[in-house]
């Protein structure tokens, strides 16, 4: 289900356009066109709608560039914690991977990181992954399969019985 969601959604058409008009040539348009080396504008949005699918949070960095950035990278949002400052506003955040930190400083004039979120009630920081939701049901779901496949390899014979013998 999240693959078909990311792939509809990054297939999407994006338009450039101010107050004024619409614009076919623009460095906006030419930098999602290809985000990065490794990928064009559908697997870096596929990527960015997989990880807010799964986790309610999704972290893009901007790399380089004097204003408009000249790379756009997704980060996987297992490996990101936010540190807030005294404000409760972020600060940095830090990217965790093979044992190694790198923090990116959002105190500077231009932010690293762009942190999208789903709606959470109850986290100011972190988004609530539409997975979360439905997870108490999809344990319970494993749960009865698993059952009910034990009892299919057991040939449909229960594990055990209770059997009472009364006084008469």
């Amino acid at each position: 289900a999240v693959k078909l969601i990311a792939e509809a959604a990054a297939a999407l058409p994006l338009v450039c356009q101010d107050g004024e008009r619409r614009y076919d040539v623009h460095p906006v348009v030419e930098l999602m066109r290809r985000p990065n080396p490794g990928q064009g504008r559908a697997e870096l949005f596929e990527a960015l709608y997989g990880q807010l699918l799964l986790s309610g949070n999704g972290y893009v960095e901007a790399v380089g560039g004097a204003g408009l950035p000249a790379e756009l990278h997704v980060l996987r949002s297992d490996r990101m914690s936010l540190v807030p400052g005294a404000d409760g506003w972020p600060v940095a955040y830090d990217y965790t991977v093979g044992g190694r930190r790198h923090r990116f400083d959002m105190t500077g004039p231009v932010d690293p990181i762009c942190h999208v979120k789903s709606f959470h009630p109850q986290d100011d920081h972190y988004g609530f992954a539409p997975m979360q939701a439905a997870a108490t049901a999809l344990d319970v779901h494993g749960s009865a399969a698993a059952w009910s496949k034990a009892l299919l390899d057991n040939a449909a014979r229960p594990s055990g019985a209770i059997v009472y013998k009364g006084t008469d």
